[in-house]
């Protein structure tokens, strides 16, 4: 028999299928520049539809593990929320309990990957502006950047709670390692990226055990050159866009899971967010510059997530919530975005030239 967390996933890939391919490029094929108007709509409505399954899991959310008794229920706590407090023997009154957690540990889950995402944004138009990407392919190579990094997320996430389950002590891992990036970006945050084509690891690795044509050739991957398939330099772009989402994953995927231990609240949290982040790179690319100390905002909210992830028996013991959590969150991307529109950026003035 199908358990209901396979039913349940199975429905949620199936409308999130359907909601890329309308998104994405299958019923618009013509490559086009994505216009500001366009891309704050589908941001809009990505965000609503997260809203959405927020108030779906608030009212349903029992429906993922198919609990059906007081029993089943609290073998389903123990597992992924032992510290959440239940009505013994009550169980209409224990489900609205798990319910409103499970949607506070959704939506919590759901702005920290988004918040985490304008970091990868910032690495994606380096990227498209390193490699000399026309505007009118973004949308494209971001397509196939998105197929990508829901398969790549699957695999982290439900291997990372395995791994978790087994082995308590890996939640320190996760935690000195996001204090770590967390306080690399902080310090490092004003330092201007470069990134050189002929020396990126992905340029340099695909060059050598791969044919590649030295041209882009329109919005084509693969190109027949006498009877050889060659890989065209989009397709290059599109397998580096994979690796940096690779590298991002690393420190994304645990942090939510300082949120949560249940890896389908997890998922369903980075892909709403992953599926958002095509429409806000359109929408963010010609404003980033106003967010300027965004970045260290990030590295402020890694730092505090790992700390939390390190001291979690600590926090657990003076009854830190999900909500404050969330609340921390808001509080440092408000500050950020507050002090990145209200500071004025100083400007370094121009040498004079001599005769």
């Amino acid at each position: 028999m199908i358990s209901n967390e396979i039913l349940f996933f199975g429905a949620f890939i199936l409308v999130i299928g359907l909601m890329l391919l309308l998104d994405l490029g299958v019923f618009s094929k013509k490559d086009h520049i994505v216009k500001f108007g366009e891309a704050a709509a589908w941001t809009v409505a990505w965000i609503a539809l997260a809203l959405v399954f927020y108030a779906i899991i608030n009212t349903h959310g029992d429906w993922i593990h198919g609990m059906s008794n007081y029993a089943e229920l609290e073998a389903v706590r123990d597992k992924y929320a032992p510290n959440l407090e239940l009505i013994p023997g009550n169980f209409e009154a224990s489900v609205e309990i798990y319910r409103r957690n499970m949607s506070l540990e959704f939506i919590t889950g759901y702005l920290l990957e988004y918040a985490l995402s304008i970091d990868n944004i910032f690495v994606i138009i380096l990227i498209f502006s390193s490699f000399g990407v026309r505007p009118k392919y973004y949308k494209k190579v971001l397509f196939w950047g998105v197929l990508g990094a829901i398969i790549m997320r699957f695999i982290f996430i439900f291997l990372g709670s395995a791994l978790m389950q087994r082995f308590d002590w890996i939640i320190y891992i996760f935690g000195l390692l996001l204090v770590y990036q967390g306080g690399k970006i902080f310090f490092e945050g004003g330092e201007d990226e470069k990134i050189e084509p002929a020396k990126h690891p992905v340029v340099k690795f695909t060059s050598k055990y791969f044919p590649v044509y030295p041209r882009y050739v329109r919005e084509h991957f693969f190109v027949l050159k006498q009877g050889k398939w060659l890989l065209t330099p989009l397709f290059v772009v599109v397998l580096i866009v994979e690796f940096t989402d690779l590298i991002f994953a690393v420190d994304s995927v645990p942090a939510v899971f300082s949120v949560t231990k249940d890896p389908y609240v997890v998922f369903f949290s980075n892909i709403f967010a992953i599926m958002g982040l095509r429409s806000m790179f359109f929408f963010l690319s010609n404003i980033m510059s106003l967010f300027r100390f965004l970045k260290y905002g990030l590295g402020v909210l890694l730092v505090f997530i790992g700390g939390k992830m390190l001291a979690h028996h600590q926090l657990e013991a003076l009854g830190f919530e999900t909500v404050y959590s969330l609340y921390i969150i808001l509080g440092i991307l408000a500050v950020s975005i507050l002090a990145s529109l209200v500071i004025p950026e100083k400007k370094t003035p121009e040498k004079k030239v001599t005769a």
